[in-house]
């Protein structure tokens, strides 16, 4: 297994260190100034949208379509993944999960507009994501299929046993349950919402989702609250450590970048492709509404969350001793703040967090089994493996297990960064055709005709209902 952990280890230096930082940053520049940065100019627009119900019968509401992209995103990346990043790459590494988040809003802007413009209707509900735009605007099954293989086994095998690890570690560190125990609670639980199809899903993440978040928020709020005077010397040393001197002539800038970048992904998903899959199934009446709610997911994500764990970390200054690491260091950082019912309150926050991303992820597999292959057969043989590796994620030492998220994760962002930024011209334009709507008072509306030469739209024809 030795060798094999360090072929992973390799490839994840190369493409991470070599390729993806700088396409990530390349694109959410592009996608920014394309857009006329649309994430700031339109920041007020998306809490209007997020309230709008949806646009008939079918589908999902944008809100509901929302909380299933916050399902996923929001689960361990927010609490161990920034932990990781501030134990290894220091406080400057949340200055650069910051600059990821901005710059990816427009990323995520462009990806889940492509999702509801190329989206295709199933039954009663919508399907759609990057496999699908792949498909229909460029005319490449072959490497929708290729998409549709990675993100299944990254999201619906890989992420769900590192969420369910992170589970098992967390309760069994504060409640002394046998993981193996934890595992078999939250196959049952996972397989009662999973095989009861997209609208258990729905349902599930619409309330726990905003539920888990405040209650953390509140917690957070606390710490800054009674620290309130550090505040400053936080922000300081988080910039100094993203551009001191001492830190480049060390490296630790390098180190920074990196683990911030990647962090940041993990939890904010922006231009990972996976998103995507959620904004299609809301019904709306133009893509550039979906679009601008999960802009605000990023947001909502690593501006919100992410930074409310790291100022929980660094204000209490553990992370400097090396003697925690992950889930372990913020568990003992709260623990500083708000004394011995901390690790009870971050295993219960895990729970919440981690289950709703094994929900969230267990469908962005769903839509893509379905665009390889609608049979039934298929999805009962995947939802059955998704059981199976919650179960090993709960009992299992998944150090590899985080390497290979790592690098399946970035293999998707390759290709669906370089697939969006040949399509970014049609989002824009779509988000212009948005703007002029609303410019003169109108709701927006949005036809295929509006943008000439527009093709395989099925949704958005002039007969739509």
């Amino acid at each position: 297994m030795e060798w094999i952990s360090n072929i992973v280890d390799s490839t994840n230096n190369i493409l991470w260190t070599y390729l993806l930082i700088i396409l990530l940053l390349a694109a959410g520049l592009y996608f920014s100034f394309g857009s006329k940065f649309v994430q700031i100019r339109l920041f007020p627009e998306m809490f209007h949208l997020i309230t709008e119900k949806r646009d008939g019968e079918s589908g999902v509401s944008p809100f509901q379509a929302f909380t299933i992209s916050a399902a996923s995103r929001v689960g361990t990346g927010n609490i161990t993944g920034v932990a990781l990043a501030i134990g290894v790459g220091g406080p400057g590494a949340v200055f650069w999960m910051w600059i990821i988040a901005i710059l990816g809003m427009a990323t995520a802007f462009i990806e889940s507009t492509l999702a509801q413009v190329y989206k295709v209707k199933d039954g009663d509900t919508f399907r759609g994501g990057p496999a699908y735009y792949i498909e229909k605007a460029l005319g490449q099954r072959k490497l929708g299929i290729v998409f549709s293989i990675l993100l299944t086994l990254s999201f619906g095998f890989i992420f769900n046993a590192v969420q369910s690890n992170t589970i098992a570690t967390s309760v069994g560190e504060a409640f002394h349950i046998k993981p193996y125990i934890i595992g078999i609670v939250l196959v049952v639980l996972t397989a009662m919402i999973i095989f009861g199809g997209v609208h258990r899903i729905v349902k599930f993440t619409q309330v726990i989702v905003p539920v888990m978040a405040v209650f953390y928020l509140l917690v957070a709020l606390y710490v800054i609250v009674t620290n309130f005077g550090e505040i400053p010397a936080v922000f300081k040393l988080i910039f100094s450590q993203a551009f001191g001197l001492r830190e480049a002539a060390g490296g630790a800038i390098g180190i920074a970048i990196m683990q911030g970048v990647r962090r940041g992904l993990f939890s904010n998903e922006a231009g990972m492709g996976s998103v995507p899959n959620a904004a299609a199934t809301a019904n709306t009446s133009h893509p550039a509404k979906q679009g601008l709610v999960q802009s605000l997911g990023v947001f909502f994500d690593t501006i919100m969350i992410c930074s409310a764990t790291a100022f929980i970390i660094i204000l209490a200054g553990l992370y400097e001793t090396g003697e925690s690491n992950g889930i372990v260091l913020t568990q003992n950082s709260l623990a500083v703040h708000v004394g011995d019912w901390a690790p009870y309150f971050i295993a219960i926050s895990i729970i919440f967090f981690a289950f709703s991303s094994v929900i969230g992820n267990y469908y962005y597999g769903e839509s893509n089994i379905e665009f390889i292959n609608a049979h039934k057969g298929w999805m009962s043989v995947y939802r059955l493996l998704v059981l199976a590796m919650v179960m090993f994620g709960s009992v299992a030492q998944v150090q590899l297990v985080w390497n290979l998220a790592d690098l399946f994760m970035g293999l998707m962002a390759l290709i669906n960064i370089t697939v969006i930024m040949i399509l970014g011209k049609i989002a824009f334009r779509v988000l212009d055709d948005f703007t002029a709507q609303r410019k003169t008072g109108k709701n927006p509306v949005f036809y295929a005709k509006s943008i000439p030469g527009l093709k395989n739209t099925d949704c958005w024809e002039d007969d739509r209902k």
